[in-house]
This record gives C-alpha cells, structure tokens and sequence, in this order.
C-alpha cells in the first residue's frame, strides 16, 4: 500500500481563498449573532409577558429554533422559500437560519437571565422615576447580560461552527472554499486539516477576546 505523499505547497498557493473564506465565516456568523440578540432579548420578554398572545408566539420561535436541525433551517431557507418565489442566497440563506437558532437559543438563556435579578431592582428603578424601557436599559439589561456573558460566547462559538453548514448551499465560506479548492486540486486531506486548524484557531481567538472584553466591560466580575 502506498503511503500518502503531502503537497503544502498547493494549499499555501491557496492560502488567500482560504482567508477570504474564513472572513465570510467571521461576517455571517458576528451579524447573525447580533441581531439574534436583539431578537433574543424581545423574546424572552415576549414569554415572560402577562400577554397570552406575545407569550405563544415566542414559545413557538424558541420550541421550533431549539427542536430543529439547523441543516433544515438552511434548507428550508434556501430551497424551501423558492416555493413561493422568494430565492434568498447562500448567504442569506445562512444567516436567517442562524438568526432563528441563535434567537431561539438565546431567548432561553436571556430569560433565566432576567429571572435571576430580584424583582425589587426593577422597582427601585421605577421608584426613581425611570420608565420601563429606562429601566431595562440603565438597570435591567446590564446585569442580565453580566450574568449570561459567558453561555453567550459559548452560543457565538457554535454559531461559527455551524455556519459551516453552508457548504451545503454553495456559500463561499471557510468551508466552501476548503471544498472548491480541494475539488480542484485533489488534495483533500491537506485542505481540510488546514481548514480544521483554521476553525480551531477562530474559536480560540473568539474565546481570548471574549475573555479580555469580560475583564475591561465587567472589571474582573466575571470568572
């Protein structure tokens, strides 16, 4: 049996591709994080109001988001919506899906989040003559975020993972490039070990970075 012959050489050749690719991963994965936030946040409001209609339709977001796999979200964004004219690009088609799933996810965790702060920091708020939004805002929404910083970066961490699924799709991120490149050039051991790295390399550095915000936002806080 005849061993296998490594040629870095192609891959370095390479190199570039791959780091436009891993920036697409970086791009799709940071906005689809922001703004499942944002959605987050008015979702675990929405379960927790008195509203039994608001209530409904955000245990529906977080059940569906949390009970799905997020290759049928991407299917079902990408393909699916072509069923009543509405052809969303890869692109697109990612970040929907990792809105929905970030959203979803982080809805639960925001909520325990918001239910961890004693009531009596909202009336206190209220008391001082601050209104509800100027409530969550200066009091509220400071310390849930402090209490859920790091599960937070966990779920940014899986978002860039998972982005990768958009290979699937034909979207030129890290992995879509790995798979173009190496389709071209045969060399698919060398392209996905590096790629690998790559990925290993963008989580640890999310990690280190998360860890140098946490001790200038939260002053050491956070352990």
């Amino acid at each position: 049996m005849d061993s296998y012959n490594f040629h870095w050489n192609v891959v370095w050749d390479a190199f570039p591709q791959l780091l436009s690719g891993a920036f697409t991963t970086l791009h799709v994965s940071v906005l689809s994080m922001l703004v499942g936030i944002v959605a987050a946040v008015f979702l675990a409001l929405g379960k927790m109001s008195n509203s039994k209609f608001l209530s409904f339709l955000s245990s529906v977001w977080i059940e569906l988001s949390r009970n799905t796999p997020a290759l049928f979200l991407i299917y079902m964004a990408y393909f699916g919506l072509g069923a009543y004219g509405i052809h969303l690009s890869p692109y697109l088609s990612v970040f929907a899906a990792l809105v929905f799933v970030n959203g979803g996810y982080l809805a639960e965790t925001f909520r325990g989040g918001f239910q961890s702060i004693p009531p009596t920091q909202y009336n206190a708020a209220r008391s001082l003559g601050m209104n509800r939004v100027q409530a969550y805002r200066h009091i509220i929404l400071p310390q849930m975020f402090r209490r859920i910083y790091h599960p937070m970066t966990n779920q940014f961490i899986w978002s860039i993972l998972m982005s990768s699924l958009g290979i699937l799709v034909g979207m030129n991120d890290l992995s879509g490039e790995t798979q173009r490149l190496q389709s071209s050039s045969f060399r698919t051991l060398e392209f996905f070990i590096v790629a690998a790295a790559m990925y290993y390399v963008i989580a640890k550095l999310v990690l280190f970075a998360a860890h140098l915000v946490s001790k200038r936002v939260f002053k050491g806080e956070l352990s």
